[in-house]
């Protein structure tokens, strides 16, 4: 049960970065969205810039196993990262791989399916 409730107080901590995040976009100040959405990424899930960005998808992916987060913490990431789309069609088509990757793993690994998630993949190839 304490575990429970820490997982889910992460989560609604990582729900208000993300609106503040959305927020800062909203009002056109994508340098300190982008710079909150870089510290969020690297505190709170351990993924480097560096890594999320590589050209080679399977950088990713490796990390992406090593990682091991629970289906929760993936499903939180799946949200920074499908939010990130449309700012540019560079950074849809190094994201919307990387979200299929996390998609399978919650459907594959931690039997996670959402209807959200398959309607997001459906949005998601149109970027591919």
């Amino acid at each position: 049960m304490y575990r429970k409730d820490l997982i889910t107080a992460e989560i609604e901590k990582l729900a208000q970065v993300l609106a503040k995040i959305m927020g800062l976009k909203l009002e056109g100040d994508l340098a300190k969205a982008n710079e909150l959405f870089n510290e969020t990424m690297e505190h709170s899930f351990k993924l480097s810039p560096a890594i999320l960005e590589d050209s080679n998808l399977a950088v990713f992916e490796n990390w992406l196993n090593d990682a091991d987060l629970p289906a929760e913490k993936l499903d939180s990431l799946s949200e920074f990262l499908y939010y990130d789309l449309g700012i540019s069609p560079e950074r849809n088509a190094m994201i919307a791989p990387r979200l299929n990757l996390i998609y399978k793993v919650l459907a594959e690994k931690h039997k996670i399916v959402h209807l959200v998630n398959f309607h997001r993949q459906e949005i998601i190839r149109r970027y591919l």
